[in-house]
């Protein structure tokens, strides 16, 4: 659900609601920080180009001319690569952007410097499948030049997503820089699928992974607690949050006296005992 939110300073935010009953806020992107962004994006992949062509540049006219089949032979090393250059080139063109925003927590370098960031429309955090197909639909994007096409396509929807957002079902936001207070059960609530899940786990309700005996040892403050840390996913370092999840599914595991499911990332344990909890206050 889209709203407008002006006065946290962004013109747009996205409100998604999660399946359990936790709102997440997603401030969108405008198309100047994500100009800025593809601009130093730009600049860096064009450095990349200018050393790659230097070096090339030297490489041949060190090269000696050898004469009869030698000389053929090196025709043969110099086509081959020139064959690497231009997969270089398309690797830097179309895989720069897939490969960061995939691995990188949905940044490129210049995402990270403007603080905006990919993410599916879910709010979890996008795969290599929709990076790669809201990349290679960046060329149609660009026609005729400069992003007029994708321009466009952000003007006609309150989401502002060009068309390859648009097919891969991705949206741009910008990363929560302010300081997040204590959540109430009304707060954000974020968690990638970062972690594998065995197939009998995935099958199963979120509420399922913990019993109820265990939960209602918890309270409100315990509730608060696994809310704060959703809040600020997004803001965290990867291994950070995979690390402080652990801390407070054990934590929750202790107070609860019940071990933690086997196989099952923190995160997910997280997200049951909190949609267990508010089941239960809602009975």
């Amino acid at each position: 659900m889209y709203e407008s939110n002006g006065s946290k300073g962004y013109a747009d935010q996205l409100n998604i609601e999660t399946p359990e009953q936790v709102e997440l806020q997603f401030p969108i992107a405008g198309i100047g920080s994500r100009f800025l962004a593809i601009l130093t994006d730009s600049i860096i992949q064009g450095a990349a180009l200018f050393f790659l062509f230097l070096g090339f540049a030297l490489i041949v006219s060190a090269a000696p001319k050898i004469p009869g089949a030698a000389a053929a032979l090196s025709d043969t090393g110099a086509k081959w690569f020139v064959a690497g250059v231009v997969l270089f080139y398309f690797l830097l063109y179309w895989g720069y952007y897939s490969l960061f925003e995939a691995f990188w927590n949905g940044q490129t370098p210049g995402k990270r410097l403007f603080k905006i960031r990919v993410i599916k429309d879910s709010g979890r955090q996008i795969t290599l499948f929709e990076a790669l197909a809201r990349n290679l639909l960046r060329v149609i994007d660009m026609l005729p030049s400069f992003y007029l096409v994708g321009v466009i396509s952000m003007l006609c929807n309150r989401e502002q997503k060009r068309l390859g957002d648009l097919v891969a079902g991705t949206i741009v936001v910008h990363e929560r820089s302010d300081e997040q207070p204590l959540m109430t059960h009304n707060s954000r609530t974020f968690t990638a699928s970062l972690y594998p899940q065995p197939v009998e786990a995935a099958r199963e309700p979120a509420g399922t992974l913990v019993p109820a005996d265990g939960v209602a040892r918890l309270d409100a403050a315990d509730l608060n607690v696994i809310d704060t840390f959703f809040g600020r996913a997004l803001d965290l370092d990867l291994d950070k949050r995979a690390e402080i999840a652990g801390r407070i599914a054990n934590k929750m595991s202790a107070k609860m006296q019940v071990p933690l499911p086997e196989g099952i990332a923190p995160e997910r344990v997280l997200e049951s005992i909190a949609y267990a909890m508010r089941s239960q206050s809602r009975r």
